[in-house]
Formats: structure tokens, C-alpha cells, sequence
């Protein structure tokens, strides 16, 4: 029997100068079916130019060029998975500057076929770190606890482009409101799926080279500046007004969530918003938790804290202006 189709939706904006190496390694997968679909945010380097060249090279059915809708990188992402012209068994999101490995898209549809096809299910990985020269400098960290909708609601275990998802999870974008604001499309994504009772596996091994550069949108820091950076996110404002915008988002969404988690997410939203009682009950109802040791005590004092962190720590120049991977820390 054929084998089962594998969209890939790639985002691409001025990323000319490494645009190709990913769409090669597109190419080389030992899974073969696949179709690119590709929204472009606007380019104005050679990106198209690349993409067309490609497109003559693989043929124009296997790779569609449309235009984004040049609302950030989230919008763009949401553009593809949520267009229903856009059909396939199984979907990929795909960064303009990543090197796949041969077999990413192979190991994840081996785990995803074996899950029943009316269970909304997402298959994640860890990743390979390289700087702009293509060397290698690290993995992202590696994750043990299994994933959840409690560990969802409060980080994000793995970026989008090592996300592979099947037609139950992919729907799941299909009844979110045209208006609905995220922080992110990967830990929505995750969110998302185990909100509904879906499957998610993490691989702890690696399924890409991840580059790391000064233009990338949301990047992985590992240094410890970065990791303080974080922490005082988790206990100032901004990891605050994350959740407040996820929470808004999740309850638009509460007609494809299990009553248990419909039941976790009430509890949260207490230790959201609560009273300090309110919001020491709401955390622990909740069963809240981050991947690491250091994360869970950060979140327990940011429960505790509130908002009321938020300038003092904006005072210290200690709060990051920039949107990090939640997943890092």
C-alpha cells in the first residue's frame, strides 16, 4: 500500500541564506511522501527566487508557494495548519534555517501510526544545537517527566519544528477563533493536544540540527545569564500575562477539553488569580509542574508572588525583553 502523506509547512521570511540546506535535507528524507506548502511573510532577499528553484526541481505539486499573512511568526504557522485546501494524513511544521536528520520525519510517523486514528496525537523531539557555521555546540536540555496537560499549561518541552502530528491533532486547529491570541504556535500546539485527551510523545533523541544566530526569532540560550533571565520571567510579570493569554485562549477552547482537564484548568486559573489561599489551593488541585527541579521551585515562588514581582524585578533590569522557548528552563 502507498504510504501516507506528510504535509510540511514551512515559514519562511528573508531566510536566503540558509533556506537551502533545509529544503535538502527536505528532500533526502528517507520518507519520500511528502509535500511542502510554504508561507512567505514578505521576503524581500532571494527566498522566492530559492523556492521557485526548488519547486522546479521537485515539481510543482510537491511544493506550494503562498503569501503569510505578516502578522508574526505564530500567525504565519497558523495560516497553513488551519487552511482545510491544505490536506494530508499527517502534518510538519519546518523552520527556514534547520538541517533535518534523514530519518525525522520516518521516526515520527512510526511512533504516530501506531496511535488510533481518532486520538489527536503530536510526536516532539529534543534537538541538536549548531551556530551559523553548521558546528555542533550542544542539545537542547533533555526532558524526563511525561508530558501532560498539567506540565502544558506552565512550559513548552519542545519547538515546532520537530513537531509531527496526525489528522485528529491537526483538526484541533480547525475550531480556534479567527481572533484567538497565543504566545506561541508549538506550546498552543501542546496545550492543545493534551487539553483534548491527545497523545504526546517526547523523543529524547535528537531529530535536527537546530541553528542558532543572532536573527533567530526564538532561539536556544544556554547560557547562564539566560537561565537567570528565565527564572525572573517565571517569578516577575511576564511569565503572568503568558498564562493570563494562554488561559484566555485554552477556555475559548474548552468544548474539545476532557472534563478532567477542563477541572485543571479551573484550578489553575485560581493559582493564576487568586488570593494567596485561593492560589496555594489552585496549585497544588491544579498538579502543575515544569520539567526540572529548578523550574518547579521558580514556579511555586512565582504562585506565591503573583503579579507583585514584576517591578522590582523590572527596577533591576532583570526581566528579558525578548519571548524565549518556555521549554528552557
Amino acid at each position: 500500500m502507498p504510504s501516507k502523506t506528510v504535509a510540511i509547512f514551512l515559514c519562511t521570511y528573508n531566510g536566503q541564506k540558509y533556506l537551502e540546506e533545509q529544503l535538502n535535507s527536505i528532500r533526502d528524507q528517507s520518507y519520500e511522501n511528502w509535500k511542502i506548502w510554504v508561507s512567505d511573510d514578505g521576503s524581500v532577499d532571494e527566498t522566492k527566487k530559492l523556492l521557485e528553484a526548488f519547486q522546479e526541481t521537485v515539481g510543482h505539486d510537491r511544493l506550494q508557494i503562498f503569501d503569510g499573512p505578516r502578522s508574526g511568526f505564530a500567525a504565519n504557522f497558523l495560516s497553513l495548519i488551519s487552511n482545510i485546501d491544505l490536506s494530508a494524513d499527517y502534518s510538519a511544521w519546518s523552520d527556514q534555517d534547520d538541517i533535518w536528520d534523514k530519518d525525522k520525519l520516518g521516526n515520527a510517523i512510526n511512533w504516530l501510526e501506531r496511535q488510533p486514528d481518532t486520538t489527536p496525537a503530536l510526536y516532539c523531539s529534543r534537538t541538536r544545537l549548531i551556530d551559523e557555521n553548521g558546528e555542533e555546540i550542544g542539545y537542547s536540555p533533555l526532558f524526563r517527566r511525561p508530558p501532560s496537560f498539567a506540565n502544558a499549561l506552565v512550559q513548552s518541552i519542545a519547538g515546532g519544528n520537530t513537531m509531527v502530528f496526525n489528522h485528529q491533532a491537526r483538526s484541533l486547529f480547525n475550531h480556534m477563533p479567527p481572533d484567538l491570541e497565543i504566545i506561541s504556535h508549538d506550546w498552543f500546539a501542546y496545550q492543545l493536544v493534551t487539553a483534548s485527551g491527545g497523545r504526546v510523545y517526547y523523543d529524547p533523541k535528537a531529530t535536527l540540527n537546530y541553528r542558532q544566530h543572532g536573527a533567530n526569532l526564538v532561539g536556544e540560550n544556554r547560557s547562564l545569564k539566560a537561565l537567570f533571565y528565565r527564572l525572573f520571567q517565571l517569578l516577575g510579570g511576564r511569565f503572568h500575562v503568558w498564562n493570563e493569554v494562554n488561559i484566555k485562549a485554552l477556555k475559548k477552547m474548552d468544548a474539545l477539553m476532557t472534563s478532567d482537564n477542563k477541572a485543571i484548568l479551573e484550578h489553575f486559573e485560581k493559582a493564576h488569580s487568586g488570593g494567596l489561599i485561593s492560589r496555594m489551593s489552585g496549585f497544588f488541585r491544579s498538579g502543575i509542574y515544569r520539567q526540572t527541579i529548578v523550574g518547579n521551585i521558580a514556579l511555586f515562588i512565582a504562585t506565591i508572588l503573583k503579579n507583585d514581582g514584576q517591578m522590582k524585578m523590572n527596577g533591576l533590569g532583570l526581566i528579558d525583553q525578548t519571548f524565549p522557548r518556555c521549554q528552557h528552563s
